[in-house]
């Protein structure tokens, strides 16, 4: 995958690293958590999440910019989303999104109830009670930098979806980190591998990490990077990009102070 050079940031870790083109910052990242939890979030806590969703969207956007190519079209719509999803189960995340998105309408399937009556589709709250879907706009920002830094254009509808996943992928991810936390570890993971036809198999989660990841330490009060990375092994699935989220996001933070 190409990538066009960005400016790094001005925050962050100290060196050069996969977040010096970050587009979603810690205080993005703390305030999602806010919605979920009281729990203290560390600095190197959020910088992982951030990773981990940065890590995420750009796989998105890179199948959905092969999708639009193969249409000889530079700007990706909403189907090119579809055929990225469709092409890969990795990347099928924020999946509480696809209620709420025009693109996801009749791919979600049909619900009856009981005497077997077709369910009617939740309408759009009006609550002013925080939540992934009224939160997500404020991601549009950063998805427009992680576009631009992959050099793809997307129209509006496209945008608005990805800020819709973005948002509740990492809101997930921050409900997760807050169990693993007031569980003490990790009581499930996630062990199923997806290979795609004609590629080959991606190499094993390691038992060291996989251990590491189940068991944690420290107070009940803070969420630490490794809660973040154990968060992310019940998010995504066991395949490349699982183990690229938990490569770079330790990349990210491997220069960040716990506070």
């Amino acid at each position: 995958m190409t990538t066009q050079p960005a400016r790094p940031e001005r925050s962050g870790p100290g060196t050069a690293s996969v977040m010096d083109v970050s587009p979603f910052k810690p205080s993005l990242v703390k305030a999602v958590f806010r919605d979920v939890t009281s729990m203290h979030v560390s600095r190197s806590a959020a910088w992982a999440a951030a990773s981990v969703t940065r890590t995420v969207l750009t796989e998105i956007i890179d199948g959905a910019r092969r999708a639009a190519a193969a249409e000889a079209r530079k700007k990706l719509i909403p189907g090119d989303l579809l055929s990225a999803i469709d092409r890969n189960v990795e990347l099928e995340v924020g999946t509480k999104w696809y209620d709420h998105s025009p693109t996801f309408q009749g791919l979600t399937g049909v619900l009856y109830d009981a005497e077997g009556v077709i369910v009617p589709s939740r309408k759009r709250s009006r609550s002013r009670k925080p939540s992934a879907v009224v939160g997500a706009h404020r991601f549009e920002a950063g998805v427009k930098k992680l576009l631009r830094s992959q050099g793809a254009t997307a129209v509006p509808a496209m945008v608005r979806d990805l800020d819709g996943i973005a948002s509740v992928f990492l809101t997930d991810l921050a409900r997760d980190a807050a169990m693993v936390v007031r569980e003490g570890g990790v009581k499930r993971f996630g062990t199923v591998t997806p290979v795609m036809s004609g590629e080959p198999a991606p190499p094993p989660f390691l038992k060291d990490s996989h251990r590491a990841l189940s068991t944690r330490r420290g107070d009940g009060r803070t969420i630490g990077r490794d809660d973040i990375l154990a968060a992310t092994t019940i998010q995504l699935f066991g395949g490349n990009l699982r183990q690229r989220a938990l490569t770079e996001a330790r990349e990210a933070t491997q220069n960040t102070s716990a506070g």
